[in-house]
């Protein structure tokens, strides 16, 4: 068959994002004797009329949409992507079927389906699931049983299976070398599944919680081939937690120091899986920025939030990268349950204690149903069951809800290492696309030691020293 992949995000705060889940369905789909062609709707102007286009072109027998995300998890500025993928379903179903993917879609698959109107949709990984669904469409044959498989307003639903064997991502389909160039890295991914249970965490429901590793040596070709082919010098690796296993992480490292790689990378670090040992190997293999998915500086919250780790990790973590002059951030997320005036501070003095290059904070928690928050919410009446969970919906405690932004705001304008993109403390759409014209390798948020001072809303590059093209 013809098949159009079509990634619909758009999102570029902080970064554009490379479809990396598309890339890995290439491979498999090809396999099965497909003719492919894609769309990355990040990189269009004028995205509908490039649709259009592409399915005038390409006259595709069926188009599969990636959705990363339901919406920009930002609040008070959220903003819903459905609108825009029910628009792309509409251009696409007179001309061929449609089908919806893609982790977004899988946070809420039924409902997502009937919201856009498409004809199928599949639930979790597709590399298996995919190819046969494509089979039976083209054989005629009723595609109803297939593991991940949704219909619309259809009661019957086989849970998907998790793929064993990850694979390696093809590329040459979409623009790598502007993703490098824009965005300042290349994207990496190591495993999947994620075996911890934080409240709000999404990663369990889309990966599983068993872990599933791909092997080193695929890995590291990969990255060879993205520096070779690509000229890509910075990569991220996207997985949840990329100290775990420590030893997997460790041996990754060993083996991308002995094959040479002239790249930079950083990684989302768990605190509590970090040793003097596996930080040397990160350091050895080109590692130059870490950061710490920590939520909260207090214990009281660590402990809500159902975080592996203790404060004192939180310490003894960061004092292992300032040793070693490491740049590295922490992420918060304030508004959870629990959450008082005295836990807020608490987060504001563990942070001034560590001294990060950069902490970014979230206020309030995007709400996802199956999560821990969820249930939560529900005893608390934040939600009801008749609640539509399409639309953003944010977890913010009811004991700082009358001050939460402007306790945030104020305390956080008085450090400029900080950045709180939903209250636009020391970040905006304007200044970060400024910014990316300098083509700046690496996390954005290294580029904070050069603020003068702390900026509310900025619209333009900060005042003081220089060229933010230094990294």
């Amino acid at each position: 068959m013809k098949i159009l992949l079509i990634s619909a995000n758009r999102e570029r705060d902080p970064y554009p994002v490379f479809p990396i889940g598309l890339a890995f369905l290439a491979s498999p789909l090809i396999r099965a004797g497909h003719n492919l062609a894609a769309i990355d709707l990040c990189l269009e102007q004028e995205p509908k009329a490039a649709v259009a286009a592409a399915l005038t072109e390409h006259r595709p027998q069926a188009v599969l949409i990636s959705l990363r995300n339901l919406d920009n998890v930002t609040w008070p500025a959220s903003r819903s992507y459905l609108p825009d993928l029910a628009d792309l379903v509409a251009i696409c179903r007179p001309h061929s079927t449609v089908i919806v993917g893609g982790s977004g879609f899988s946070l809420m698959p039924q409902e997502v389906l009937e919201a856009a109107g498409a004809d199928y949709g599949l639930v979790g990984e597709g590399e298996e699931a995919l190819p046969l669904l494509l089979e039976r469409l083209e054989q005629g044959r009723d595609p109803a049983g297939i593991p991940g498989l949704v219909l619309p307003r259809s009661g019957s639903f086989v849970p998907p299976r998790p793929v064993e064997r990850i694979g390696t991502p093809l590329r040459t389909l979409f623009n790598v070398g502007h993703y490098h160039r824009i965005g300042g890295m290349a994207n990496v991914q190591t495993k999947r599944g994620c075996p911890f249970s934080c409240t709000y965490c999404t990663y369990p429901l889309l990966e599983g919680h068993r872990v599933r590793l791909r092997p080193v040596g695929e890995i590291v070709a990969e990255i060879r081939a993205l520096v070779d082919d690509c000229g890509v010098s910075y990569l991220y690796f996207v997985d949840d937690i990329f100290n775990y296993p420590p030893d997997f992480a460790a041996q990754l490292c060993r083996a991308m120091t002995a094959a040479h790689l002239p790249v930079n990378w950083s990684a989302f670090i768990n605190p509590d899986f970090i040793t003097p040992e596996l930080l040397d190997h990160m350091l050895a293999a080109g590692c130059d920025a870490i950061e710490f998915g920590s939520d909260s500086g207090s214990p009281a919250m660590l402990r809500n939030l159902h975080k592996s780790f203790t404060a004192d990790d939180l310490r003894r973590a960061s004092q292992l990268c300032s040793e070693r002059e490491l740049d590295f951030a922490h992420y918060l997320l304030f508004g959870g349950p629990g959450e008082t005036r005295e836990t807020i501070m608490e987060s504001f003095h563990l942070m001034d204690e560590l001294e990060p290059t950069a902490v970014i904070a979230m206020t309030g928690i995007r709400i996802y149903p199956n999560t821990r928050l969820y249930e939560t919410a529900l005893a608390e009446g934040v939600v009801t069951p008749a609640t539509d969970m399409l639309e953003p919906v944010f977890y913010i405690a009811p004991q700082v809800r009358g001050f939460f932004s402007e306790l945030i705001t104020t305390e956080a304008m008085q450090r400029r290492n900080w950045v709180v993109p939903g209250l636009e403390v020391n970040t905006s759409s304007a200044m970060l696309d400024a910014i990316r014209l300098f083509q700046v390798k690496g996390p954005l948020w290294k580029l904070i030691k050069k603020l003068g001072r702390s900026h509310h809303r900025p619209l333009n590059l900060p005042d003081g020293p220089a060229d933010p093209s230094v990294p």
